[in-house]
């Protein structure tokens, strides 16, 4: 039977024991054992966090609750859940199974192949297929039914997804239905708060005019998740968005260094990338942030009686198959930063961050410029690293 776990904030519902981690895209929680492979997968996909050793947004929090309780996980295994599947010799892993390698190809053929997805009926055109989901999606969002869209999305759904006839994007309809934990999910996977509709409206507009305040201030948020958190790393303070301030700057202890000519050549190259450009270095090392926190997180809340074995570390960037083997190894150099210097690329994004945006050309948190193309967050081909350095 599945575990049952009740506290004052939350109630688990898992098959693993002690789920403690939870995968805010897949919508699952799992236990330490399970989490050192998702975090070996990296966030493309897979983004982990600890449930009560990372701070949450409450809404995110209650958005994965949902997702969980109301059977997730069934979207990762639909095929696995037909009697068909035993009789051809698929099965889950089971707990009694080892991590390596039965647990651990179990997890990568579900989160990473999605081998066990509900796949569509084969077409010709597969963009075809993609903006039916994605129409479909547009309206699901207005109604509660979290797994809906999660299904929709697993499949090939945009979050982004400009409807021709409606004029807007999936995020402007959560937004004026007030449809919170949707909001949350169409973020997650990319959706831009600061998206124009065909009148330049953006979701944040859509909030506010219908009453959904706080849902507002949320995709606010959101809109500067990016910035925030690279702050949030370097001087533990977030900005004040709701009294218009949008940027930390942290300044180095010693800034001596900083006033080296390497430092000035490589403050010139960053400032001389295109906002496409700027906008892959800033994702990378969002991501290189988020690993080593997690990791800062997975030690301190391992139990060292037990040997961590390497199998559990996650000591770069995992490949992410979207990226150009040169982007990949770019962002696999980010992790022989030692501290300063990775403190001072931080910074220098941070700042010229704060200038693009003075200029028009901000960076969102999901990775788009305002003067090129919208992008998911979690694509693209350029060596943005090799750029900077």
């Amino acid at each position: 039977l599945p575990d049952r776990r009740r506290s004052p904030d939350r109630v688990v519902f898992s098959p693993c024991s002690e789920p403690r981690w939870a995968s805010v895209n897949r919508g699952v929680l799992v236990c330490d054992e399970c989490c050192s492979v998702h975090r070996s997968l990296g966030r493309h996909s897979s983004q982990v966090r600890h449930l009560t050793h990372t701070p949450w947004p409450p809404t995110q929090l209650q958005m994965v609750q949902t997702l969980y309780s109301n059977g997730a996980n069934s979207i990762w295994e639909h095929s696995l859940l037909d009697p068909a599947s035993v009789m051809s010799g698929k099965r889950k892993a089971n707990p009694q199974d080892k991590l390596h390698p039965n647990k651990s190809e179990f997890i990568k053929a579900k989160y990473q192949m999605l081998a066990f997805v509900h796949r569509m009926p084969c077409r010709e055109d597969d963009s075809s297929t993609a903006k039916d989901l994605s129409k479909q999606l547009h309206s699901s969002v207005r109604t509660g039914n979290l797994e809906t869209c999660l299904r929709l999305l697993s499949l090939g759904a945009q979050a982004n997804f400009f409807h021709p006839e409606k004029g807007n994007t999936p995020l402007h309809v959560a937004a004026k239905a007030g449809q919170v934990s949707q909001a949350e999910l169409l973020t997650v996977y990319g959706a831009d708060p600061g998206a124009p509709d065909s009148n330049g409206k953006t979701p944040i507009d859509y909030a506010r005019e219908a009453g959904q305040h706080e849902l507002a201030d949320r995709l606010v948020e959101v809109q500067y998740e990016l910035t925030d958190r690279l702050a949030f790393y370097l001087c533990g303070r977030k900005p004040d968005h709701k009294n218009g301030q949008h940027f930390i700057v942290p300044q180095m202890a010693d800034s001596s260094l900083d006033l080296s000519e390497l430092a000035k050549a490589a403050k010139k190259k960053l400032q001389s990338l295109s906002n496409h450009l700027f906008e892959e270095l800033a994702m990378d090392v969002y991501d290189e942030v988020d690993r080593r926190e997690t990791d800062a997180v997975w030690l301190a809340t391992q139990n060292h009686s037990t040997l961590v074995t390497e199998t559990t570390v996650v000591p770069f960037l995992p490949v992410n198959p979207e990226y150009s083997s040169t982007r990949n190894q770019g962002r696999q150099k980010l992790a022989r930063f030692n501290a300063h210097e990775f403190a001072t690329l931080v910074i220098d994004i941070l700042s010229d961050a704060k200038r693009r945006q003075q200029g028009n050309s901000i960076v969102s948190p999901k990775g788009h410029c305002c003067d090129t193309p919208p992008v998911h967050p979690l694509s693209g081909t350029a060596c943005s690293i090799s750029a900077w350095m």
